[in-house]
C-alpha cells in the first residue's frame, strides 16, 4: 500500500492529479477539503476559503498540527488501498505522515496568473475571487512561523517529487506516469 500527500499552490492541478492517479492508477482519493467542508457544514456555516482556513487552524490549534492529515491516514489505513492524501498544507503534516513510512509527498506548482485563470474555469465555490484576493489568499498561505497555519513554500520543499504543470494535460500526465514507474 503507498499513501501520496499532494501539495502546492493555489490552483496549481493538485485536483487534476488526484482525477489522473484514481481513474488511471486505482489509488483511493481522501480530500482535506472534503473533511473540513463536512464539519463546516454540519456546523450551519457556509463553506469557502475563510471558513476553510479557519476551521483548518482552529483544528490545528486544538488538536496538533499534523491533525487532519492523521485523521485522514486512519481512514486510508481502513482502506488497505493505494490512496491519495490531498492537500498536505502544514510542514507538521509532512512530518507526521513520512514518520510513518510508506509515504511520498507531490508537489505541484504553475504560473500564478495561470493558474488564476484555470481556477475561473473551474468556477468552485472558492474561486469566485479578483485576481488580487486570489493573490493574496495565496501569499498568506505560502509562510507562516505558527506550526497550526498553512506553510505552502515549506510543504513544497519536503516534497520527493515536483511537478511543474505550466503545458497541458498530456503534459502533467507524463510527469506523473514517470514518477509512478519508479514506485
Amino acid at each position: 500500500m503507498k499513501i501520496i500527500g499532494i501539495t502546492g499552490t493555489l490552483g496549481a492541478g493538485k485536483g487534476t492529479i488526484v482525477d489522473y492517479l484514481t481513474l488511471n492508477h486505482g489509488f483511493h482519493h481522501f480530500s482535506v477539503r472534503g473533511f473540513l467542508t463536512a464539519l463546516i457544514e454540519k456546523n450551519g456555516e457556509t463553506v469557502n476559503r475563510d471558513s476553510l482556513t479557519h476551521t483548518a487552524n482552529d483544528l490545528r490549534e486544538q488538536y496538533g498540527p499534523s491533525y487532519i492529515a492523521e485523521e485522514l491516514w486512519k481512514e486510508a489505513q481502513i482502506s488497505e488501498k493505494n490512496c491519495i492524501i490531498e492537500s498536505i498544507r502544514t510542514p507538521g503534516e509532512v512530518q507526521a505522515l513520512k514518520a510513518k513510512g510508506n509515504f511520498t509527498l507531490f508537489s505541484v506548482d504553475t504560473d500564478r496568473q495561470l493558474r488564476y485563470e484555470r481556477i475561473l474555469l473551474r468556477g468552485s465555490a472558492t474561486d469566485h475571487v479578483s485576481f488580487e484576493i486570489f493573490s493574496a489568499n495565496e501569499d498568506r498561505e505560502m509562510q507562516s512561523t505558527d506550526p497550526n497555519k498553512q506553510n505552502l513554500s515549506a510543504c513544497m520543499a519536503q516534497a520527493n517529487y515536483h511537478f511543474l504543470n505550466n503545458g497541458s494535460f498530456a503534459d502533467l500526465y507524463q510527469q506523473i506516469d514517470s514518477v509512478i514507474r519508479k514506485f
